[in-house]
């Protein structure tokens, strides 16, 4: 467990780091994108083929193949809007307002899968909004512009949409669905880039010369590749309740380095609003575990 544990760190941090790699990049969101889901795709895929000592399941499973494409999209539009949210209102702000993904996720559950909301889940939920409001308000006030913070709400739905479509595919799992969904990610990243600006700005020569190819590498290969690589690996051996909670180390994590590295500013009312978003999430998830084992309980007395 403890391997699994510190694989499962590195991976948070490597995903945290994300926005302050993005941030040496001189290209459009959506080309960072594009260069960052067709490194890691290739990496993933390399990484399966080499490993891979089971028979792959999406073959047999269309359905679940179908709905991991469509989490790989629903990914794909989600790290185009939040890179652009990064280039716009910062790596901080942004990574706070796309972990409110997952708690989209939990309010909208008693209508996709009919899950109760119980009092923790909801006063964790109300926490999340509050937080997210503090920061978007702020924002405002601030004159941070509009499209940056729309582009960062987006990106939520659009995780949280990723969330749902991946809870289709239960058999599908570790290498195979990432190599999947960041495939997917790739495609739709490459449709939305030639349908908003045509051909990627990286191939022209001139443009391409004043890339830092070392981070576009870094982000790609180690972040994206490595760093799935690790996330679904250790997730694997580790107690749902510690994925869940510790996961959001990642959030916090880019809004340290963000205001160590870049400069972010971390005003009283965006702490406020950080530690009500980070804080309510994890309420809901113990909430959950919490309700879940209490109805477990509850069923085997019956039984």
């Amino acid at each position: 467990m403890n391997n699994g544990l510190f694989a499962y760190l590195a991976a948070l941090l490597l995903f945290g780091s994300n926005g302050i790699i993005a941030a040496v990049i001189a290209l459009p969101s959506s080309d960072i994108v594009l260069l960052r889901t067709f490194l890691g795709a290739l990496s993933l895929a390399a990484i399966l083929a080499i490993t891979q000592r089971h028979k792959l399941q999406a073959p047999s499973r269309p359905r679940e193949a179908a709905a991991l494409l469509l989490s790989g999209a629903a990914l794909g539009a989600s790290w185009i809007f939040l890179f652009r949210a990064y280039q716009t209102i910062g790596v901080g702000v942004s990574s706070l307002l796309y972990y409110c993904g997952p708690i989209i996720v939990m309010a909208l559950s008693p209508l996709i899968f009919g899950e109760k909301l119980t009092g923790g889940k909801i006063a964790g939920f109300i926490a999340v909004a509050c937080g997210a409001f503090l920061i978007a308000a702020q924002g405002l006030g601030g004159n941070m512009p509009i499209v940056g913070i729309v582009c960062g709400i987006a990106s939520a739905f659009c995780y949280a949409l990723m969330i749902i479509a991946s809870k289709r595919a239960p058999h599908i799992e570790g290498l195979e669905n990432s190599a999947l969904q960041v495939s997917a990610a790739f495609v739709t990243a490459l449709v939305l880039t030639l349908a908003t600006q045509g051909v990627p700005s990286f191939l022209s020569p001139g443009i391409a010369a004043g890339i830092d190819w070392r981070a576009v590498a870094m982000l790609g290969v180690v972040n994206t590749g490595i760093g799935c690589l690790l996330y679904f690996s250790a997730v694997a051996k580790l107690p749902v309740q510690t994925v869940a909670v510790v996961g959001y180390l990642e959030p916090l994590s880019a809004v340290v380095f963000s205001a160590i590295l870049l400069g972010e500013a971390i005003t009283p009312v965006r702490l406020m609003g950080a530690a009500l978003i980070i804080c309510g999430a994890i309420f809901c998830e113990l909430a959950g575990k919490r309700a879940s084992a209490k109805a477990g309980i509850a069923q085997a007395a019956r039984a």
